[in-house]
């Protein structure tokens, strides 16, 4: 009996065929697809996750049944934030991810926790560190910062307070403060 590593299953799809997938189901909701790029995926708006995240949980050749990651990010210069989720399918061995866009000023994405119950804590750090309210999320609440913190402070534009209930801040925001020219 030889003993070794063990041996990893090759995924059902490859990043281009579940594109591919997602292209002939929801051709006019996918603003963008970029199955060959070192992180596959496709980009949507949020009015139309819920129903492809949906149909990405049920489908059963894509079976993803696994939610890796959310994360957040702030394109300030396109006044858009976005969610990102990694997804991975335990039954079909293939992975893939969906950028969802919302607006930066009234940012808003359905929440898939009850598709993934992963997304709960996800979702709520997304929510405490960008702003974004997540519709349908049962338990939508900061999870990092205090229930009385101002702002969000991933968002790139974010100006961190020198205080906080008495309680100094970091010389390191000193590169925040606008600089002072003598006379």
């Amino acid at each position: 009996m030889t003993v070794g590593p063990p041996t990893l299953q090759s995924p059902t799809m490859t990043p281009t065929q579940i594109a591919a997938r997602l292209g002939e189901k929801f051709s006019s909701h996918i603003t963008a697809s970029h199955p060959e790029d070192k992180h596959p995926r496709i980009h949507v708006d949020a009015q139309n996750w819920r129903v492809i995240a949906e149909f990405l949980a049920h489908d059963e050749a894509l079976a993803f049944d696994f939610l890796l990651c959310v994360s957040g990010v702030d394109y300030v210069a396109d006044d858009k934030l976005c969610a990102v989720y990694d997804l991975r399918s335990m039954k079909q061995k293939h992975e893939f991810a969906v950028k969802v866009y919302t607006d930066r000023n009234a940012p808003s994405i359905p929440s898939v926790a009850d598709l993934w119950p992963t997304s709960d804590w996800h979702e709520r750090e997304i929510f405490d560190m960008f702003g974004v309210d997540f519709p349908g999320h049962t338990d939508l609440r900061r999870i990092l910062l205090p229930e009385d913190w101002v702002g969000h402070p991933l968002r790139k534009d974010y100006v961190f307070p020198r205080e906080y209930h008495g309680i100094p801040g970091s010389y390191e925001l000193d590169w925040q403060q606008k600089p002072t020219y003598p006379g």
